[in-house]
């Protein structure tokens, strides 16, 4: 039998080792599936909140202290730490990594963001001393992603960590773009050419989504959230920040108070929420919205169940983990063109997009997809399902991931 792939993943954050973040669970999940198919990993984190949670997965770890400087001790969410901390983090891990691989501990190197700098240091001066790269950037936010000009300020803010991410995706033998829909911005940002751009996207774990919401109770949801028996429910969720967008949703939604039945719910806790509580009051919609606040996944995954369509109004995205959640439920889905949405959401198929931003044309969809019927919206409900099984599911993409990961290997002098 020959002996395993050892790859080492470097990110800033795991869950549920620092939290429950897209990027945490990306991780935690490529670690699990990457270990059922007989890889053997080695995680290079930050220390754990809780070290039971580090010993209850199948990895081995190397912790590795993300100091923040001060007036930016909130780790990994404010620019000032983005530009410093996390830089000095990437260094530091990628060095590890780059010891690993010295000892020959190592055959992959697999890296999401900025955490493997070091080891891009290090593969620049001494590229024959190494073993292959992979670098996900994830949702690119230091560079605007695909948002538009107006957060110019705002990347030339993040001018530092830009610099530091390229540089590892330089000295990258590939870079993964998560969605087709992300491979032009990757190319732009990361300034990527020929053939070192990979296309394998994020996925979910759908086995866990089905356990969350095994015995979905439609009408006793209903009845916790107050809505009447003939109106359909919209289900939102996601930080509220203003890139989200779900103040636009309800400019849009106040256009639909007097000629339809429904009532929206929006799960999740963030800066923008009052903000929000302000759009929700002007366009005339509170008696007819909850903000359910931060819920955990048994109950958001309730709410996906009982849904009758999905509402993501996002301005700018990468993935939209909590999209691809709500389609394995079998739920039809309103989005935007924004990130890598236009991959999962299909017009014609399993949902409807707009332009991002735009409330009168979420309106216009918000109502096309209501007055469409409840068979049109089961039969696109099962096209969501379907994609995310054949496409977004992690036996799916893991296993693109290890057939990477070999490519690569195939390509070293051995």
């Amino acid at each position: 039998m020959s002996a395993p792939l050892r790859v080492a993943v470097v990110a800033r954050a795991m869950a549920p080792l620092h939290g429950v973040g897209g990027l945490e669970r990306s991780v935690h999940d490529l670690v699990v599936h990457l270990a059922r198919l007989g890889v053997a990993v080695a995680v290079i984190t930050p220390p754990p909140r809780d070290p039971a949670t580090a010993r209850a997965l199948p990895a081995t770890f190397h912790h590795v202290p993300y100091r923040s400087f001060p007036l930016a001790n909130r780790r990994g969410t404010t620019i000032l730490d983005r530009d410093t901390a996390y830089p000095l983090f990437g260094w530091r891990a990628g060095r590890v990594a780059h010891d690993l691989v010295a000892r020959g501990a190592i055959d992959i190197v697999h890296g999401f963001g900025a955490s493997v700098f070091g080891y891009a240091l290090a593969r620049g001066r001494t590229p024959a001393a190494t073993v292959p790269l992979v670098l996900n950037p994830q949702g690119l936010e230091e560079f605007g992603g695909s948002a538009p000009d107006r957060v110019k300020l705002k990347r030339l803010a993040y001018a530092p960590l830009q610099f530091v991410v390229r540089v590892c995706a330089r000295h990258a033998d590939r870079v993964i773009a998560t969605d087709k829909a992300l491979v032009g911005v990757v190319r732009r940002h990361l300034e990527i050419g020929g053939d070192r751009l990979a296309t394998i996207p994020n996925a979910i774990d759908v086995e866990v989504c089905d356990a969350l919401a095994s015995a979905v109770d439609r009408h006793a949801i209903r009845t916790r959230y107050g809505i009447a028996g003939d109106a359909h429910l919209l289900v939102s969720a996601g930080r509220l920040e203003q890139n989200k967008g779900f103040h636009v949703l309800a400019r849009a939604l106040g256009a639909l108070r007097d000629d339809r039945s429904w009532h929206w719910v929006l799960a999740g806790e963030g800066p923008y929420r009052a903000n929000i509580e302000r759009a929700i009051a002007d366009a005339g919609i509170a008696p007819r919205t909850t903000l359910a606040g931060r819920i955990g996944d048994d109950a958001l995954h309730g709410l996906y169940g009982a849904a009758d369509l999905f509402v993501h109004p996002t301005l700018y995205e990468g993935s939209s983990l909590v999209t691809l959640e709500a389609m394995a439920r079998s739920v039809p889905v309103v989005a935007t063109w924004a990130g890598g949405l236009p991959d999962k959401v299909r017009p014609h198929e399993n949902g409807w997009l707009v332009a991002a931003g735009e409330a009168d044309a979420l309106a216009r969809a918000v109502r096309e997809a209501l007055d469409a019927g409840p068979d049109v919206r089961q039969r696109f409900g099962q096209a969501s399902r379907r994609i995310v099984e054949q496409e977004f599911a992690w036996p799916v993409v893991a296993r693109q991931t290890l057939d990477l990961y070999r490519a690569l290997r195939a390509d070293v002098p051995q």
